[in-house]
């Protein structure tokens, strides 16, 4: 198993606009292309509180590949991007991680 690590710093006062994204758009895109989230999160204390983290999981590098590709590339989420973004640009930047478990993590 592969898990991926995803942090979006927004635009200061943006986050809002991203955490609708996701919970009205993305899901329901994801769960269309079978992309498997582990869990979500925002950030309480730390270096920016305009963050939202997230993980996936995965089978393969291939699987991630497959997947990713065909959701980046769905009109569905072409348009519906372009929609949330029509205030203006809601990601400064994104870092994604891919993560390996340990022989002694919880999650495998």
């Amino acid at each position: 198993m592969i898990y991926e690590s995803r942090v979006y710093r927004c635009i200061p006062g943006r986050l809002p606009a991203l955490l609708k994204r996701f919970e009205n758009v993305t899901l329901k895109l994801w769960e269309k292309h079978a992309i498997r989230p582990v869990g979500f999160f925002t950030t309480l204390i730390g270096e920016s509180n305009q963050e939202l983290t997230y993980f996936l999981a995965w089978e393969s590098l291939a699987e991630r590949e497959t997947k990713w590709t065909a959701f980046q590339s769905d009109s569905d989420w072409i348009s519906a991007r372009a929609k949330s973004e029509e205030d203006g640009q809601i990601i400064q930047n994104i870092v994604s991680q891919l993560l390996v478990p340990t022989a002694f993590s919880a999650m495998k």
